[in-house]
């Protein structure tokens, strides 16, 4: 499959389109310390938080934050681990559900991606029973590449978001979980048909594989499908449909360098046979996010849009979609100069960031009329 996007293309659409775009911007809490996800209660009013260093937060409007939810499992809080997404369990009205994925502490100082869920007690002042139903096996992390992104599809299944902890051949390795995509079900086993369930030395869990360090994840509401996006090394940020038991590319198919300029030593070029094209990405690293498509009608000049945090950039990506394809066509929060986590649409139809600093906020934002 040929790659959407050429390099000279996407230089022509972030230096013509990446214009900045009039926002409204207002804060909702401030002193957040490193704020990584956020989820809607159903009462349409309170946000669940994760803070990267462990604590699981409620915010409420003119009330602010709660204290700490009690029963939040013990984080491995070093370099980019620590608490990471939070999602509603789809039956959370019956079940009260909420599910976590956390960087959990080997035995030999290194660490992984954890994911499992708890019952949000009716106060919301505890998550019951806290049950762990997936551990990235096997532990190599030193504080890089924990992935960890969590999004279910609405058809009885998990997907989970894993990177390789910055070990860059493990992400073609079928018997490792890093650089991979899980499937599970909404219960946690391992579902029957993932591709390699049956194959000696796989792991049965993956679905997909090649993947560096996937920081947003999201169901297309209009095709029904899987878009997942990742962080390239010195360019090369990506946004990929990744499809059952396919390989994307990382580290022997990348369209970016290593750090110090040189080539990735693993590297075969940009297009490698055997592996996925991604439908976009930057050859300057925006170094993307959390990300959400937006369905919502409050703002019909939004309708049909993608938007994606940038961690580097500062900013918010907004991107048209039209089937699998998109177009850089703007910038939000130019002038705002916080790192952007997440980013979620409210059932409000509203616009949720997450910004990642010591002092990170909850920023909710609108297109100025």
């Amino acid at each position: 499959m040929k790659p959407r996007v050429s390099i000279l293309a996407a230089l022509l659409l972030v230096s013509v389109c990446a214009k900045a775009q009039d926002v409204n911007v207002e804060v909702l809490q401030r002193d957040l310390d490193h704020p990584w996800s956020l989820a809607f209660l159903p009462d349409n009013k309170s946000i669940l938080i994760t803070l990267r260093d462990g604590e699981l937060k409620r915010w409420t409007p003119g009330e602010g934050l709660s204290a700490p939810i009690i029963g939040v499992p013990k984080v491995w809080a070093k370099g980019q681990g620590g608490l990471l997404d939070v999602v509603l369990a789809p039956d959370f009205a019956q079940s009260r559900r909420v599910w976590l994925s956390f960087s959990e502490a080997g035995k030999d100082g290194k660490a992984g991606t954890a994911v499992g869920y708890g019952r949000l007690s009716e106060d919301t002042k505890r998550l019951e029973n806290f049950t762990v139903v997936f551990r990235q096996s096997p532990k190599l992390s030193t504080g890089n590449h924990f992935g960890g992104r969590m999004v279910f599809d609405g058809k009885g299944y998990l997907y989970i978001a894993l990177g390789e902890n910055n070990q860059r051949p493990t992400a073609q390795d079928l018997d490792k979980h890093q650089g991979k995509l899980i499937r599970l079900t909404d219960q946690g086993a391992v579902p029957g048909d993932n591709p390699f369930v049956n194959q000696p030395g796989a792991k049965p869990e993956i679905w997909a594989y090649g993947i560096r360090n996937p920081q947003g994840m999201a169901m297309n509401p209009w095709s029904g499908a899987l878009w997942l996006n990742e962080h390239g090394p010195r360019g090369g940020d990506e946004i990929n449909i990744p499809e059952r038991g396919k390989n994307y590319g990382w580290p022997i198919a990348t369209w970016g360098v290593n750090y110090s300029g040189l080539a990735i030593p693993e590297a075969k070029g940009g297009k490698v046979a055997g592996t996925e094209q991604p439908i976009f990405y930057w050859q300057h690293s925006p170094a993307i996010s959390g990300m959400a498509f937006y369905n919502a009608d409050t703002f019909p000049q939004w309708k049909n849009k993608l938007f994606i945090g940038a961690l580097k950039d500062k900013n918010v990506i907004a991107m048209t979609v039209n089937g699998d394809r998109v177009n850089e066509d703007g910038r939000l929060m130019t002038s705002h100069k916080q790192r952007i986590r997440d980013v979620r649409v409210g059932p409000d139809g509203y616009l949720y960031v997450l910004t990642d600093e010591s002092d990170g906020q909850l920023l909710k934002v609108s297109p100025k009329r």
